[in-house]
């Protein structure tokens, strides 16, 4: 598969594109299936309909030519006139023959789609009347009209339709004809016949209503099965019938059936033993679905364009926040970690650039702690080596010096060489990650008090109050002798009194806080504000001459356990104070809590006293 194909691009347009179009295919092919379903159904009722008024139309036209027919055939005078067999004077002869040409001249007119009435008598006598001089065919007994009105029993013969008069040679208009035979009452046999001969625009135009279309074809089978001439065309084509209709054994009904080629509708004429059958080829019954297929075919053809169009739309509008991601998660693996992603997009995509952009921020944030967290344990690290001076020379001597000590009794002066050879080695290893047990910090300060309350004269007094529970918690190492020697240094050395130093955890429902309170001389509140900025900025970046001076006089500790605080642990945590000139300090150090321990502590606060307002500078 080429490599472009497998880009969500390509894939969502593929199957987009292809969803969409076999949707709209399976749309077209059932709606075309139904609207030919529909249009068949339409058209056989339309059949059936036109055959039965077409039915009905003939009915009552040929109901009206058999009646007018008998008009004559039981004509009293003219069966009389026309029966007379003796040899008459020429006045007698030429007087019965406007009689009888007066009487066809009432029936003639008595209708408007006449176009001649002809009687032709036993004995070779013809009566006409009609448009014009009638000139009567000569060898009109040979033929096959004749023939057949004359072998009848009275009933009427319907010739059908023919080009031109049968007996008239001046009549060339097309003609619709019929006659029966006339008898003679009285004697009961045959003395003559009677031929009508209509307009053809009557019965052509009624049995034109039978076609639906162009190539449709209409026939007339009598009721011996022979068709019956009802087209003027010079060779009509017959009516292919299919061998399995049946056709209607019941005047009035209609039979239609379909097949896949040709449509046949068929009903037998109340009146006469005659049954018209209308057939219509598939080329007239598909004409309307033919151009319903091609207005599918472009329809059909134009959605497709659409479709690939919003397919490609939707695509790109997936795949390109994507693609820009996928470039920008490119960028973070460089190391590049200032570029963010700017998308609008779907919400679930909107999402997910967030959650990158949010990702890329804290990794680039956790980079910078980093970094700034190993620069501050390399200077907490350089300001512990620049205390010492040959660190083994100085544990050796220690150790020599406490033993001369303990060899002559002064255990006192012994218990500070001690603690002081205690810290200088705990001060002097900064392997890993320094980090250490909140239980080492805990025996460090005990070991930095022991010495203080040597210097102070026993004018210091030393409380620890710290649950044994949370000895475990591993904090930055040189977490608390930092904050306590600020307390010795800047509070308790100044006051001449009696001393008290409190170091204490004290948990709330989120942190556990580790308390350095003493009674010493405290702060302004313009000392304490400069001091809270000078923890806002680390150690080695510039800072104004309020915050230098504050961090001077505190030294550079406090400010550097509140950064390893938050570098460790987070920006909510870190270093809070409160001091008042003349009531001491609290330097409140915030720490995380041990997982899985709950706390219901009800914490006592001075009166006024907010827990994190101290806290508020960050």
């Amino acid at each position: 598969m080429p490599r472009r194909f497998r880009s969500i691009h390509h894939r969502l347009f593929v199957l987009f594109l292809v969803c969409m179009t076999a949707i709209l295919l399976i749309v077209t092919v059932l709606f075309y299936n139904r609207t030919t379903t529909q249009f068949h159904d339409k058209l056989g009722e339309i059949a059936r309909k036109n055959v039965s008024q077409t039915a009905g139309l003939l009915d009552l036209l040929l109901a009206s030519y058999d009646s007018l027919s008998k008009s004559i055939s039981t004509n009293a005078d003219i069966l009389r006139l026309v029966a007379e067999k003796r040899q008459l004077p020429p006045q007698v002869e030429y007087a019965n023959q406007h009689a009888i040409t007066n009487m066809m001249g009432t029936i003639y007119f008595s209708r408007d789609d006449l176009v001649g009435i002809h009687i032709i008598g036993e004995n070779g006598k013809i009566y006409d009347y009609g448009n014009y001089t009638t000139v009567a065919d000569p060898n009109y007994a040979s033929s096959d009209w004749y023939k057949q009105i004359s072998a009848s029993t009275g009933k009427m013969i319907w010739l059908g339709v023919f080009s031109h008069s049968l007996i008239d040679k001046m009549e060339d208009s097309p003609v619709f004809a019929f006659g029966r035979p006339i008898f003679d009452l009285n004697e009961q046999h045959q003395i003559g016949i009677v031929l009508f001969e209509a307009k053809a625009d009557t019965v052509v135009d009624a049995v034109g209503n039978l076609k639906l279309g162009p190539n449709s074809q209409v026939s007339i089978v009598n009721g011996a099965g022979h068709p019956v001439a009802i087209s003027l065309e010079a060779n009509p084509r017959p009516a292919r019938l299919p061998e399995h209709l049946k056709l209607p054994d019941v005047p009035g009904e209609v039979a239609v059936q379909q097949d896949g080629s040709t449509l046949v509708a068929a009903s037998k004429l109340d009146k006469i033993d005659w049954t018209i059958v209308s057939t219509t080829p598939s080329q007239d019954l598909n004409v309307e679905l033919t151009q319903t297929k091609r207005y599918l075919l472009i329809v059909v053809t134009i959605l497709i364009i659409v479709s690939a169009l919003i397919a490609l739309i939707v695509s790109r509008t997936i795949s390109s926040p994507l693609a820009r991601l996928v470039r920008q998660m490119k960028q973070v693996e460089n190391g590049n970690f200032r570029g963010m992603v700017n998308v609008t997009s779907y919400e679930e995509i909107n999402g997910l650039v967030a959650s990158f952009n949010h990702m890329v921020r804290r990794v680039e944030e956790l980079i910078e702690r980093v970094k700034l967290s190993s620069v501050s344990e390399k200077n907490a690290e350089l300001h512990a080596l620049q205390s010492q001076v040959n660190p083994h020379f100085l544990y050796n001597t220690l150790d020599m010096i406490y033993w001369m000590l303990d060899e002559k009794g002064n255990d006192r002066l012994g218990e500070v060489v001690l603690s002081l050879s205690q810290m200088f080695r705990y001060s002097s290893h900064w392997e890993g990650k320094a980090e250490v047990m909140l239980r080492e910090e805990v025996e460090q300060i005990r070991h930095y008090l022991t010495i203080i309350q040597m210097r102070l004269e026993d004018r210091l007094t030393v409380e620890i109050r710290i649950d044994e529970r949370w000895m475990d918690l591993i904090v930055p190492k040189m977490l608390l002798q930092p904050v306590i020697e600020n307390a010795v240094k800047h509070g308790l050395e100044a006051n001449r009194g009696q001393g008290l130093l409190v170091v204490e955890a004290v948990p709330d429902e989120q942190y556990l806080n580790i308390r350095v309170s003493d009674n010493g001389a405290g702060m302004t509140a313009e000392t304490l504000y400069n001091l809270h900025r000078s923890l806002l900025v680390p150690e080695n970046e510039p800072q104004d001459e309020a915050a230098v001076a504050a961090r001077g006089r505190q030294g550079i500790g406090m400010q550097n356990v509140h950064q390893r605080l938050k570098y460790m642990f987070g920006d909510e945590y870190g270093i809070g104070i409160e001091s008042k000139p003349g009531e001491g300090t609290r330097v409140t150090l915030r720490l995380p809590l041990p997982e899985g321990t709950t706390t219901q502590y009800d914490i006592p606060q001075k009166e006024g006293d907010n827990k994190d307002a101290y806290f508020d500078y960050r």
